[in-house]
């Protein structure tokens, strides 16, 4: 008899942005006619840059004649794309060999899948509020326990706390920890970390022969000097880190999916000697994987030479400008605010004592304006809204002036 797999049951709750979706939608019906500007999931919204549009046409012109035809590529990536994340990483002064470079479909799809090559009985610490799909994926493959009410969280699980006392960046946890999911600039509340701080990380799990997986999906985001954009900055990152990324945020690639890990060869534990865990997510790919989409490749391509660069940092600039305006604005109402400035998400406090869900429905009702409840991102995310950067500029001047009117400004 077939059963279903019971961690899946585990879940606490709907995943949370379809939660906000279902919200949105049944306040829609009661409000017809209604337009509803929405902040909240980080979709982004403006064109792909031209150099990106031009190289995945040419490579769709070559798809079409059976002379230029070409299929399965590599499981790991087309060897262009990887020779050019390579050098995008040269231009930090991290050195990156080739067939430690994974070309995917995205880094949520890594960050969940990475958890494969570890043992089962591994123990995971995730920052406390943290995107969803950490806590999820790990809940879903066993390695989080029981839901406990008393403390929003999983047993299972070493939750960091990050709240405006540290500047939502934790330190390492005193507790037992075999990885460590860690995010920068956070999503949700759009912290960086300096070197100092990613230092203490890597020397804890040095030191404990734990790994981090590292996810910097929102580096091109950072404008303040001295900030580290990769983990691999930090002596030692590639004997203890894996670090996944994306295209998109940084190329506008939300829906043309493409992305990418780094697994060092150097990168070891007490049953992994080096090699090990780039052999085993190898392994891994070309077994679960038939590589990402060829035309996808060749925009990735793009993305990353001179002339692509520029253009997709202006996208990035055009995204700031966003979070420059949501941040002015709702401090400017009497809100305290955090991120926004190395990020494209804003962190709200809720006024008055709301909760995250019920300040939700406040915007939502009084300024018609859709934000992502913090409590979605674990219980430190509780009396917090995440406000996103990513829309149009006049609708993003119109939901600010909408919540401003709100509080009488």
């Amino acid at each position: 008899m077939a059963s279903c797999n019971e961690d899946f049951l585990r879940l606490a709750s709907g995943y949370l942005f379809p939660e906000v979706a279902r919200r949105t939608r049944a306040w829609q019906e009661r409000n017809p006619g209604k337009s509803v500007l929405r902040l909240g999931i980080g979709n982004t919204t403006e064109a792909l840059a031209p150099s990106v549009v031009s190289a995945m046409k040419e490579k769709l012109d070559l798809l079409s004649s059976r002379d230029t035809y070409t299929g399965y590529g590599d499981e790991q990536g087309d060897l262009p794309l990887r020779k050019a994340l390579q050098r995008h990483y040269g231009r930090l002064g991290i050195s990156i060999a080739l067939d430690e470079i994974f070309v995917s479909d995205g880094a949520k799809s890594d960050a969940a899948n990475i958890q494969s090559i570890f043992s089962r009985s591994s123990r995971i610490a995730v920052q406390d509020p943290a995107y969803p799909v950490y806590v999820d994926s790990n809940v879903a493959s066993g390695h989080a326990g029981d839901y406990d009410e008393s403390i929003m969280g999983y047993r299972s699980i070493a939750y960091m706390p990050s709240d405006a006392a540290n500047g939502f960046v934790p330190v390492p946890p005193e507790e037992r920890a075999d990885i460590v999911y860690l995010c920068f600039p956070n999503n949700p509340t759009g912290a960086v970390a300096t070197k100092e701080q990613l230092k203490a990380f890597v020397d804890w799990a040095l030191e404990r022969r734990s790994v981090i997986v590292f996810d910097a999906a929102y580096s091109d985001y950072i404008r303040t000097p001295g900030i580290p954009r990769s983990i691999y900055e930090i002596d030692g990152a590639e004997r203890c880190a894996i670090e996944i990324s994306s295209f998109s945020k940084y190329a506008g690639f939300t829906g043309v999916r493409l992305g990418w890990s780094i697994v060092p060869m150097a990168l070891e534990s007490d049953n992994a000697p080096t090699g090990t865990f780039n052999r085993l997510w190898n392994r891994r790919q070309c077994t679960f994987f038939n590589g990402a989409s060829n035309i996808a490749q060749a925009g990735g391509v793009a993305a990353l030479s001179d002339e692509g660069r520029r253009e997709c940092m202006e996208l990035v600039g055009y995204y700031l400008g966003n979070a420059d305006i949501i941040r002015n604005g709702l401090e400017g109402a009497g809100l305290a605010c955090y991120g926004g400035v190395d990020s494209p998400y804003v962190w709200v406090r809720c006024p008055d004592g709301f909760s995250s869900w019920e300040y939700f429905d406040f915007l939502l009702d009084k300024a018609s304006v859709v934000v992502t409840p913090g409590a979605g991102f674990g219980s430190r995310g509780e009396g917090y809204v995440r406000v996103s950067a990513y829309g149009h500029r006049e609708d993003i001047e119109r939901a600010v002036e909408s919540i401003r009117r709100v509080y009488g400004c």
